[in-house]
């Protein structure tokens, strides 16, 4: 748990890279309204991750999923949210997917066991398409 109430914050630094994407470049923000949108911003994390977590709780969970998330931003009126939300989370799994699928080729490859099966297969696979 949180020591201070600034251990609570998000990282300014994210927070400032938010909001000059989100403005026009002939826009600037002044250092107070940077630290109330920050503290906004960490303000409403900690609420939909709270929310988020009587989710998980109620089924008996100690970890909080991305449906506990898009539950709790539709159950506290965020809809607008979701679909964003969505597509997010479906380019992070495949992303994932990807990565876990490397992974699994960095680690035949690195098997001289493996990689001779693999070498076998690759060259079973090219015996049949040539048939």
């Amino acid at each position: 748990m949180a020591e201070r109430l600034e251990d609570l914050n998000l990282p300014n630094a994210p927070i400032q890279k938010i909001i000059k994407e989100a403005l026009p470049e002939s826009v600037h923000i002044g250092k107070d309204a940077r630290s109330a949108l920050s503290r906004a911003a960490s303000v409403f994390v900690l609420y939909i991750t709270s929310q988020a977590s009587k989710q998980a709780q109620k089924f008996k969970r100690k970890t909080l999923s991305g449906q506990d998330v898009m539950n709790a931003l539709s159950d506290l009126g965020f809809e607008e949210f979701l679909e964003p939300l969505e597509e997010f989370l479906k380019s992070f799994q495949d992303s994932k997917g990807m990565q876990k699928k490397r992974k699994m080729k960095n680690v035949t490859a690195d098997d001289p066991e493996i990689a001779e099966v693999d070498e076998i297969e690759d060259s079973a696979d090219e015996n049949i398409e040539d048939d």
